[in-house]
């Protein structure tokens, strides 16, 4: 194994996890809005989901897509409409009760939601595509695929915990339903920003 394309893989990975993008700005809107033991399955949805995204692609799905480009672009579509659906369901999202959430069928994204999110996550792509294509030399196959699998658990459980508790520890400090309000906005136009990349790509 290579030590210094091992060290290039973990700070690829590191900086992707981390940055904002959909799955911790929804995370860090969950924190606030649900606390974080409500958003435990939707922490453990993302990070099984995008593990096993790796894992998929890396055995040998993606050349599936790379034989029916078309089959990325239902996709990257795909994920832009449930963007902007989840975009809109933050921005209007209020402090929840039990009887609110009972009538309204509304709550934190559960963890078959998340993990299926991540096959149309854009950003969740960019890094799948990434991690295969320039580090698959880390190690031999399938250690390799192993390898970025194993790192992709241990550093999606951080990243995830850590954007969900920043969002938990703002619930005392936003405690009017006009401030989470305006949170909750500001989290959807950030959502709808990540897209960005997904057009300039088109």
């Amino acid at each position: 194994m290579s030590g210094s394309l091992l060290f290039a893989f973990v700070v690829f990975s590191v900086v992707m996890f981390f940055t904002p993008g959909p799955n911790n700005i929804m995370l860090l809107s969950s924190g606030l809005t649900y606390g974080f033991r409500r958003t435990l399955p939707h922490i453990a949805g993302i990070t099984v989901g995008f593990a096993f995204m790796v894992g998929a692609v890396g055995v040998g799905l993606g050349a599936i897509f790379i034989a029916y480009p078309v089959l990325q672009t239902i996709l990257k579509y795909g994920g832009v409409v449930y963007l902007v659906y989840l975009a809109a369901v933050i921005a209007m999202a209020a402090p929840p009760s039990a009887d609110k959430d009972a009538r309204t069928g509304r709550g934190p994204m559960t963890f078959w939601g998340a993990a299926m999110f991540q096959w149309i996550n854009a950003k969740g792509w960019v890094m799948v595509i990434g991690t295969i294509t320039a580090y698959a030399a880390i190690a031999a196959f399938p250690w390799n695929i192993a390898i970025q699998v194993g790192l992709s658990l241990m550093l999606g459980t951080v990243s995830c915990t850590v954007w969900a508790l920043f969002g938990t520890a703002l619930r005392p400090v936003l405690t009017s339903p006009l401030a989470i309000r305006i949170f909750n906005v500001a989290m959807a136009v950030l959502l709808l920003a990540s897209l960005y990349p997904v057009f300039m790509d088109a």
